[in-house]
């Protein structure tokens, strides 16, 4: 539509185009007046346009010179009627065309776009613009639901309507995923079971708590349009389902506290109808499943998980794959029991066949914040036939999702369940898109390191025995076959009591001492292991007090300085108290106290305790004391260090939860206060290794042990970091290159490491040290017999999803093809119908003829790559060769990585 202007004699004022007398004549080809105009109802006929909203006259054929009804004639001029009786709205094509993509790329709402066309037709407030929202709303709504029905070939369907469309129909499928029937080679059933990992499906699943909402509308008023057409489960099925599961109580973690299993039966809050949306994708390449999103009531309940992770098997006939690799944030307590869960919703599950295998893993990123045997078992770098996935494909779909929360949370249940439906096909289908350059830069990565990381591995077994390489292969290989039945061969058994159990050991040893008369103590109530445990428990004190005093200044409240001060001198007491019974075991130390203190006062905090590390050569002692010291020092140690890691994991953990999910001053400042906890905890476990450290190395030289400090290391500032990524300084980041960037977060993975030691240095004592030295070596080696094959398998795996993008895309434009000249859709239409149905076909025909040529050209010398790695891996001299050349090449100037073609 045309915006005109009128020169009232001063300056140009917008007019409407019915003031100008114009007429809009339907049913007619432009030019020609009908003999029998019926004017619209009302005759105050509004378009939306891409220009504004406008009012003009509209006049419908009534003559006989079209025997089309009032609807069809607007449609015939590209104009959507809001309604299908005495339409008086109408919106173009143009317009509906442009909300439809603007929304899938700004997330701009309906109102939002309205009022910006509310505002261009007039933005003084003087001239009142009609008010077409509800209608707008409503033809957005139908528009994408029709085009949803079009584009899946609902048109072209000859014997079922569109209210029969199947559950998952309208759903883009990921072309490299595998479908039986469409895209997997003849004899995929038979392939060997070493290289059955090509034809698995891989799933991921995860939640969102930013898509809510509201407790607004009802099914009732607001059922939509999709009956669970495209990804959301059809609603009445779901529903039913979870009224008979509505008392179940989901059991609290055995790993960490994961705030989706510990808050799956939290409420979303008043005023919410739905808490969020969960879904099961393609983890590889991050699509959308058919039938695989719903809503959440509370939290992650299993039962919700269960149900999309069942159905979206179900729609697609998936019963028939052999092999599953799926993916969960809390894989570890979700797969408890998922198989009889599963066979309580259907005993015909795809994945209850006797044939089916299933792997369950934990996403990289969220992998620290597991137990120590969580993170080797549900790793992807230790799974076979993993590949490199990484299995966070979910959050970056919440990512382009997220944006339409404060829209969609408004909405009722029905459009905003069409709303999001629309936004993951939109989603879906720029992923397919870009599979040419996607799955290419996969191969890439993986020939790039191929070589490198298989021909480390050779060099290192070189280095090893080969009989205790021939066990270890042989028990991997029998754990990877079946990790529930065999030991795994990444974890570290080598193992030191802590604290409380060397503390048994030693009221053990006393009460031996005691039967046969050899009992050593000096008072009936203090024994040698009493006297050196409580002198560790007072130095735990001293380190909190400073703590303590640390936090005040000038200003603090009297009743905090009140606190402090009482506190400190309880301490002072029991210091005292413990002096009187340390005298009678070490006289000595009357003397050393005279000594260090003289005139002078010393805080509560900084008193000698004069325990044995402390006093060293400076006083005679009795050996034994120095001994129970050090076995208590050796405990404290490894569990200072337990403590750090499992900090470090938490902190990781509440940082992810803050910057994705929290909004808000009360959410971020509780947030912000669980995250200063922690860091306090960091503190205490990092001073109480450090002086565990300082007691061991000392009493070690009185005790004859050599080589602590090589197991004790020095624990610097800078090796306190996540074991997921190193934490670099902000301002750091802000000055690194892209090239620098990625190479640090390549870092964070297993593939390409730079730990901090305190990782790798298992719980184990200094006496079986050597024992622990020869499991490290076991496991490293295990690491990199890991990582070399999960290139492999990567290379194997991608080029396999290119065949198979192929084979889908082939069936694809036959199936357009065939539906452009079936027989059905020649009757009861008349011929410019026909013509259109079978034009449509043969377009989207051609479209997937033109991506499928596009990625052939694309991939066209991946096979030859492929041989050239495999070259270098069978003879490492050419791999040498290859890096020695690549290394004396000029650096590039730019910080931005090279992406010009090789």
């Amino acid at each position: 539509m045309h915006r005109i202007q009128r020169w009232n004699g001063h300056f140009f004022v917008k007019t409407p185009l019915k003031s100008l007398g114009l007429r809009m004549q339907l049913g007619h080809s432009r030019g020609e007046v009908c003999p029998l105009p019926d004017t619209a109802w009302g005759d105050d006929f509004v378009i939306i346009d891409v220009d504004g909203v406008h009012t003009l006259g509209v006049d419908y054929c009534a003559c006989g010179g079209s025997s089309k009804d009032q609807v069809s004639q607007l449609l015939e001029r590209r104009l959507y009627p809001a309604t299908t009786v005495n339409p008086k709205s109408a919106a173009t094509f143009r317009v509906l065309e442009m909300f439809e993509l603007l929304q899938y790329e700004s997330k701009v709402s309906p109102y939002e776009l309205y009022n910006t066309l509310s505002r261009l037709t007039d933005n003084t407030g003087i001239v009142e613009v009609k008010d077409r929202y509800p209608s707008f709303l409503r033809m957005v709504h139908e528009w994408r639901h029709l085009k949803l029905l079009k584009r899946t070939m609902r048109g072209h369907d000859p014997v079922r309507t569109a209210a029969e469309t199947k559950e998952g129909e309208c759903a883009l499928l990921c072309p490299p995923c595998p479908h039986p029937k469409i895209n997997m080679p003849e004899g995929w059933e038979d392939e060997p079971e070493e290289t059955r990992y090509i034809h698995a499906l891989n799933l991921a699943l995860d939640a969102c708590f930013r898509l809510k909402r509201k407790d607004v509308s009802s099914e009732k008023a607001d059922p939509g349009l999709s009956k669970g057409f495209a990804y959301f489960v059809h609603t009445p099925k779901f529903v039913e389902y979870l009224d008979q599961h509505e008392d179940e109580v989901e059991p609290k973690s055995s790993c960490s506290r994961h705030d989706a299993v510990n808050l799956a039966d939290v409420s979303p809050g008043q005023g919410y109808a739905a808490s969020g949306v969960a879904t099961v994708e393609c983890a590889r390449h991050n699509m959308k499943r058919p039938s695989a999103v719903c809503d959440l009531q509370k939290g992650e309940r299993y039962c919700n998980m269960d149900f999309i992770f069942h159905w979206g098997l179900v729609v697609l006939a998936l019963g028939i794959l052999q092999t599953f690799y799926i993916s969960y944030d809390i894989a570890c307590q979700w797969s408890k029991y998922l198989m009889e869960r599963v066979a309580r919703i259907d005993p015909r599950s795809p994945i209850l066949r006797s044939e089916s295998k299933s792997r369950f893993m934990v996403p990289k990123f969220h992998l620290p914040a597991h137990i120590a045997a969580c993170q080797t078992k549900f790793a992807f770098m230790f799974t076979p036939g993993a590949g490199l996935g990484d299995g966070e494909a979910p959050e970056r779909g919440w990512g382009e999702a997220n944006p339409l929360a404060p829209s969609t949370r408004e909405m009722g249940p029905g459009t905003r369940r069409d709303t999001l439906d629309y936004n993951f096909g939109d989603y879906n289908w720029r992923k397919i898109m870009d599979l040419g350059s996607s799955l290419r830069k996969k191969m890439d990565t993986a020939l790039s390191k191929v070589a490198e990381n298989t021909i480390a591995h050779s060099e290192l077994e070189e280095t090893l025995d080969p009989v205790k390489v021939k066990a270890w292969t042989e028990s991997m290989v029998a754990w990877e076959r079946d990790p529930e039945a065999n030991p795994n061969p990444f974890e570290m058994t080598v193992i030191v009591p802590t604290q409380v159990a060397v503390r048994k050991v030693l009221a053990d040893e006393e009460a031996a001492a005691i039967s046969a008369g050899k009992d050593i103590s000096l008072t009936p109530d203090v024994s040698p292991s009493v006297l050196i445990s409580r002198g560790i428990d007072l130095e735990a004190e001293q380190r909190a007090l400073k703590a303590e005093m640390k936090k005040t200044w000038t200003h603090s409240r009297d009743r905090e300085l009140t606190r402090i001060q009482l506190r400190s001198n309880a301490l002072v007491r029991r210091i005292d108290a413990w002096y009187q019974v340390l005298q009678l075991y070490i006289p000595t130390t009357i003397l050393l106290r005279q000594k260090a203190t003289g005139s002078k006062t010393i805080a509560p905090y900084d008193l000698h305790l004069w325990l044995p590390s402390e006093i060293s050569n400076q006083a005679p002692f009795d050996c034994h004391l120095a001994e129970i010291e050090y076995k208590l020092r050796a405990a404290q140690a490894q569990e200072a260090l337990t403590t750090l890691r499992r900090c470090l994991q938490r902190r990781v953990t509440v940082y992810d939860l803050k910057k994705r999910w929290l909004r808000g001053q009360a959410p971020n400042t509780k947030a912000l206060n669980l995250l200063g906890n922690i860091e306090g905890q960091i503190g205490t476990a990092r001073d109480e290794y450090r002086q565990a450290r300082r007691a061991l190395l000392s009493l070690g030289g009185m005790l004859g042990k050599v080589g602590l400090e090589n197991f004790y290391l020095p624990l610097e500032d800078a090796d306190i970091r996540a074991m997921a990524a190193p934490d670099i300084d902000e301002r750091a980041q802000e000055t690194m290159t892209l090239k620098q960037k990625e190479k640090e977060k390549r870092r964070t993975h297993e593939t390409q490491r730079t730990m901090s030691w305190i990782w790798r240095h298992a719980s184990a004592s200094e006496d079986n040290h050597t024992e622990y030295e020869a499991e490290m070596i076991k496991v490293e080696w295990a690491k990199s017999r890991a990582r070399a094959a999960r290139y492999h398998e990567e290379v194997k795996i991608v080029r396999e999803e290119m065949r198979r993008t192929i084979r889908f895309f082939t069936w694809k434009e036959n199936e357009w093809y065939s539906r452009a000249e079936a027989k059905g859709m020649q009757e009861g239409v008349d011929e410019a119908y026909r013509e259109g149905l079978r034009a449509y076909a043969k377009r989207q025909g051609a479209i997937c003829l033109g991506l499928r040529r596009k990625f052939e050209h694309m991939w066209a010398g991946v096979d030859n790559e492929i041989g050239a790695a495999m070259s270098e891996i069978s003879n490492p001299d050419q791999y040498y060769a290859r890096v020695r050349k690549e290394e004396s090449m000029p650096a590039t100037t730019s910080g931005d990585i090279d992406m010009s073609p090789p």
